[in-house]
């Protein structure tokens, strides 16, 4: 007789991997099913920001979202790593947003006196963001400083994710394609898979990109499109910034072992996992613009990841309505690994049918799905 789940997740990414905590440490029977390996797409491939003022403006229905969920970061830290032992690579080191024009100057002025003041945000003239970081390029306007954000291991935090949830009784089925569901009524009671039927009392569709063409499969649109993202890492002999760097186009990410993450280009549209030269060099020539010693440094590798956009640019979490038992959380987009605790942290209290002012406010600003 087939293994009955009080949850099964579909998708090993970092969203699924921390919903699957979540469940965990409630002491709920769960299973999560990867195609591959555990982050072995988008959240391998991601630089790991944790940016809430890069891309968030202070009135967007996401702002206060990744805000709490930012800042759940050094607790989460400490717990995978007495869990599992890994160190997910945590560093609240801030991170600088470069203006090149008196125009966006401007703009980022009036940022920094509209954010919250426990942020610390802080505008920085061409001086003093040059003594902030003496090796980025002169030829800024100037910058905005925002001190409480900061950057993890992205790999290292959804294989630790995924390991503290298997320590903590949960089961973790690698190399497992999902074929299709299984229907009762109008209810989803479990998935087809290359090892069989699979149960549960709920089920959540975790799977990033891949989301949309599974859910097809019970009629289910969600209006999503994945987003290619190219990226390389250097090394150099010195540290050259302490801070992340984020600007049009272009993020610089220091990392542990004097690595430098640099991303991201888009392409919109395609699964197609292809390093193209004019991506590389686009990115290259931006990276170097805004920290030339770059020129100087070692090469290391370069890859590629597939990102869920949806038609609105906001992730979707929640319920089906059309479907009993089915729910969802993709669409993340650039911020997955931002909003990846408090997801699992809504998930969780949605699956306990516990009311969460969060999921309340956040699903009220978004389209409803079937």
């Amino acid at each position: 007789m087939a293994k009955q789940y009080d949850v099964l997740i579909v998708g090993g990414g970092v969203i699924g991997c921390s919903i699957l905590y979540q469940l965990s440490k409630r002491g709920k029977k769960v299973l999560l099913i990867e195609k591959n390996q555990l982050a072995s797409r988008a959240s391998g491939a991601a630089a790991g920001m944790l940016g809430v003022q890069t891309e968030l403006k202070g009135g967007s229905p996401l702002y206060r979202l990744a805000q709490k969920s930012r800042n759940m970061y050094p607790v989460l830290a400490q717990e995978l790593k007495e869990v599992t032992g890994m160190d997910i690579e945590y560093v609240e080191n801030g991170m600088i947003k470069m203006a090149w024009t008196e125009e966006e100057a401007q703009s980022f002025v009036s940022v920094a006196s509209q954010t919250d003041e426990g942020e610390g945000v802080e505008w920085l003239s061409p001086l003093k963001l040059s003594a902030f970081e003496p090796y980025l390029s002169k030829q800024a306007t100037g910058g905005l400083f925002i001190p409480r954000d900061g950057n993890v291991s992205a790999p290292k935090l959804t294989e630790a994710l995924g390991l503290a949830s298997v320590r903590l009784g949960a089961d973790v089925k690698e190399y497992t394609d999902v074929y299709d569901f299984i229907v009762e009524g109008s209810r989803i009671s479990g998935v087809q898979t290359s090892v069989g039927p699979l149960y549960a009392s709920e089920i959540i569709v975790a799977g990033g990109a891949w989301s949309q063409s599974l859910l097809e499969r019970i009629g289910v649109t969600i209006h999503s499109h994945p987003v290619k993202g190219e990226c390389f890492s250097v090394k150099y002999s010195r540290k050259l910034v302490e801070r992340t760097i984020f600007t049009e186009g272009c993020y610089i990410v220091p990392k542990v072992g004097g690595r430098f993450l640099i991303g991201a280009t888009e392409h919109a549209h395609t699964f197609d996992e292809t390093i193209s030269v004019s991506g590389m060099m686009n990115l290259m020539k931006k990276a170097t613009d805004i920290l030339p010693n770059l020129i100087d440094a070692d090469w290391e590798k370069a890859w590629s990841g597939i990102r869920p956009q949806t038609e609105g640019g906001l992730p979707i979490i929640g319920r089906s309505e059309r479907w009993e038992g089915l729910s969802i959380a993709t669409g993340h987009y650039r911020n997955g690994i931002l909003l990846a605790p408090v997801t699992g942290i809504m998930m969780a209290d949605l699956m306990e049918g516990k009311e969460n002012p969060l999921l309340h406010s956040y699903r009220g600003s978004f389209r409803k799905w079937n």
